[in-house]
């Protein structure tokens, strides 16, 4: 697909659609690896890079895939990485260079089951690794997690323009069903590709004052100067940059609260829920970091009980109780191991859980 002037809906999976989202918000070059679950991803951007001119390379692994991201953000392109949970441990050491020398980029995590390899399946046990910066040093970064093929797309187009707004690496984290699934999607981005004036590339003098792009800094105040100015910008990115999605909580009684493919599941289950006359709702937070404290923070003064439902064995649960400060009881439900949970499974343990 080159272009969808007519914003008619195509089918296409969810790796794929962030493979066409990033082409489309302006991605100039992608070194990516194989692993499963997202080598569709890999594929497109093949394919597709090639055939706008633009630069893929297959890298020989992780380490270097994260290494060239480095190089072209250095130089001021957009650049982006994609890999799942084994790979996105290789590359943390450059994310953190990312982070150190403020550079904008996205990296894609389709996760799968762990620890270690695991298997193929899909999981969320990456959530810590994702939203606590994942490397070395005092860093964080945003972290968007969709709930379909379309929201994958439209998050991608937004993870580009908040790398290059807050000069940070920006992490998409999806699973294995979301990255191989397929749906009708609109892949159109409204206005043209815009990267903002970039001040700070390495593009040679040409007649102007040097430029440095680093992490190293070794004179007395330096780093804690630069630390400071990191923190400043997550604290910016924090105020402005939150996004959730609450679905029938204004008169629940107990509210799941859970991210990506499991916030879609948890939605039917509360949906078919309410038909029975249960008060239950769904809160889903859209950035994993900055986490959407305050709204949790509301709600649990209105609720009797807050239920993570998550695929892992208790993750952001510790968010939300944090956020929760104690006004209400926070349970948690989930498993891991690649497994999907079944909406079954979650109407059993909200039935357990409700309120009576």
């Amino acid at each position: 697909m080159k272009n969808n002037a007519n914003n008619q809906p195509f089918l296409i999976c969810g790796n794929e659609a962030i493979g066409e989202a990033a082409v489309q918000a302006g991605c100039r070059a992608y070194f990516g690896y194989p692993i499963t679950p997202q080598n569709e991803l890999t594929a497109y951007m093949a394919r597709r890079m090639g055939e706008e001119g633009r630069v893929f390379i297959q890298s020989e692994s992780e380490l270097a895939a994260i290494s060239m991201v480095f190089g072209a953000a250095a130089v001021g392109e957009r650049a982006m990485t994609s890999s799942s949970s084994p790979g996105i441990s290789l590359k943390q050491e450059g994310i953190s260079y990312l982070a150190g020398c403020r550079l904008p980029a996205v990296i894609v995590n389709m996760s799968r089951g762990g620890p270690g390899l695991g298997n193929i399946g899909p999981a969320q046990a990456d959530y810590f690794q994702s939203t606590r910066g994942g490397g070395h040093g005092d860093y964080r970064t945003p972290v968007l997690a969709g709930a379909s093929v379309q929201e994958l797309a439209d998050l991608t187009f937004l993870a580009f323009d908040l790398a290059d707004r807050y000069r940070t690496p920006v992490l998409i984290l999806g699973d294995g069903i979301l990255g191989q699934m397929m749906e009708p999607v609109v892949i159109a981005r409204p206005d043209p590709a815009r990267t903002p004036e970039k001040d700070w590339t390495l593009t040679g003098a040409r007649g102007r004052p040097p430029r440095c792009v680093k992490s190293l800094y070794l004179g007395p105040g330096e780093l804690e100067a630069h630390n400071r100015k990191l923190q400043e910008t997550y604290r910016e990115i924090s105020d402005r940059e939150v996004r959730s999605e609450a679905y029938m909580t204004d008169d629940a009684d107990l509210v799941l609260v859970a991210f990506g493919i499991t916030a879609r599941i948890c939605r039917e289950v509360v949906s078919r829920l309410r038909e029975e006359g249960l008060p239950v709702g769904l809160f889903r937070p859209i950035t994993l970091w900055p986490f959407p404290e305050k709204s949790i923070r509301d709600l649990s003064r209105k609720v009797k009980k807050l239920l993570s439902v998550e695929m892992n064995f208790g993750q952001m649960v510790d968010d939300v109780r944090l956020a929760a400060e104690g006004n209400c009881p926070v349970e948690f439900f989930g498993h891991g191991g690649g497994e999907i949970l079944t909406g079954e499974a979650i109407t059993e343990a909200v039935r357990d859980r409700i309120p009576r």
